[in-house]
């Protein structure tokens, strides 16, 4: 977000506030031009001042208000519009140089401060533009949340670390923060096998699903348990997860986190390990590429484990950028600091090993690396694969990150997501397993993602 230096006192609006400003507008953040084409009302080429460029006397003309960074402020305080000639009808297919909006200074009086009805005698668009300041119309959820009961149902037993209680715990939290009513619910799509299969063989999904089917205590490894309805619970969260990127990528919200279980990043394409059976995240990045026609996914995972079956997944795939940092060593004894992807995709996996004890600071310095990383891959969709059981209060972690911490790796997750995608960003709950730590931190987490 920016203004013409000439117009408004040489500053620029960090995009994290996204407060409109004493006109009511929200500027345009990007290097794109508006995204939607506007057409002036016939009267007003009658009767425009001399110095706005000319048009169409019938007003059919398709115009973009606003200006470039090469305009001058004279250009800029003026109606200038893009593609004069009357046959431009898409102001979107203007040259990059067009970016933003950029408006005259202040008026005296804010329109903020204006009430309701003095706006209506202004018309419609004044209206408008105060509902807007002062908040009159209420702006969508910024924020998709997916929670199902079906999660519940996959039956760890008793004594297991990853408990059904992980979701009502988080699920409890928010409600009594206040933060439920922030969310925009999603609710689970069908999962077609091909998108399962896009990851797992078919052999061992038919495997999962009938060892399930079958009353089997474990699939695999004695680690990962299950119950009749555990194959259920696990395809509901890869839909609640497909769910939240078509929600994404079609604007609906600007970003989602996913309360889903059983997790995934341990899942391979034929094994089930480390709690989890679907590879919900590598799932929802074949998903975005194939139904959405993304090129280029970013994946982040702060679990305390590094999240082998996703790297296998993509660790010759140079259109995925898999980020881990993790504790070392530990289970599951991958994602050395050496180990950057395969062939052609050598350089798009970057692991960060942490010793035990490594805390906020040293996850800052981490987020670094990734940072430069993402300027270079420039991804398209940003996902998070959040663990929180590197939290310091976690049973099974080493870890001494805090419930702050989270909130701190979720702005810089964000600010890459924005700076490179529009914000587009969904978050898939893996591990944590202090329940109290880990709704406390999934609050911090949902509380930056909903700024």
């Amino acid at each position: 977000y920016a203004w013409y230096a000439e117009n408004a006192g040489k500053k620029t609006q960090s995009v994290g506030r996204k407060r409109a400003n004493d006109w009511g507008l929200f500027d345009m953040h990007g290097n794109v031009a508006e995204w939607c084409n506007d057409v002036f009302d016939p009267a007003y080429y009658g009767n425009s001042p001399s110095d706005n460029p000319a048009g169409p006397a019938e007003g059919e003309q398709y115009v973009l208000r606003g200006g470039a960074w090469s305009s001058s402020a004279e250009r800029c305080r003026s109606a200038a519009r893009v593609g004069q000639d009357p046959g431009f009808q898409d102001a979107c297919f203007a040259r990059d140089a067009i970016g933003f909006r950029c408006v005259r200074n202040a008026p005296a009086e804010s329109t903020a401060s204006r009430s309701t009805a003095d706006a209506a005698a202004d018309g419609p668009v004044a209206l408008r533009l105060v509902a807007l300041a002062t908040g009159a119309v209420p702006a969508k959820s910024r924020t998709g949340l997916f929670y199902s009961d079906v999660c519940l149902a996959h039956d760890t037993g008793p004594d297991h670390q990853e408990q059904p209680a992980r979701l009502t715990a988080i699920m409890a939290r928010l409600e009594m923060d206040g933060l439920a009513a922030r969310f925009k619910r999603l609710e689970p799509k069908a999962v077609e096998d091909r998108w399962l299969t896009a990851v797992h063989s078919p052999e061992y999904i038919g495997r999962v699903e009938r060892l399930c089917a079958e009353d089997a205590e474990y699939v695999d490894s004695h680690d990962t348990p299950v119950a009749p309805r555990s194959y259920e619970a696990a395809v509901a969260a890869v839909g609640g997860v497909l769910s939240a990127i078509d929600a994404v990528v079609k604007g609906e919200v600007e970003n989602a986190f996913c309360a889903v279980r059983p997790p995934g990043h341990h899942a391979m394409r034929d094994r089930a390990m480390g709690f989890c059976l679907l590879n919900n995240v590598a799932i929802a990045a074949r998903y975005a590429q194939q139904e959405h026609h993304l090129s280029r996914v970013l994946i982040v995972d702060w679990d305390v484990h590094h999240g082998n079956g996703t790297q296998a997944v993509f660790d010759d795939d140079p259109t995925v950028f898999y980020f881990s940092v993790h504790q070392s060593p530990f289970y599951p004894g991958t994602g050395a600091a050496e180990d950057r992807g395969r062939g052609r995709a050598a350089g798009t996996k970057l692991n960060v090993p942490l010793p035990a004890g490594s805390g906020d600071d040293e996850y800052r310095l981490a987020f670094q690396k990734l940072e430069a990383a993402a300027r270079q891959f420039k991804p398209e969709l940003v996902f998070i694969s959040a663990g929180f059981d590197a939290h310091t209060d976690d049973p099974l972690g080493g870890m001494k990150v805090t419930s702050q911490g989270y909130g701190e790796l979720t702005r810089s997750v964000r600010a890459i997501a924005w700076q490179h995608c529009h914000g587009r960003l969904v978050s898939v709950l893996e591990g944590g397993y202090n329940r109290e730590a880990l709704a406390e931190s999934v609050a911090a987490h949902l509380q930056v993602l909903s700024e």
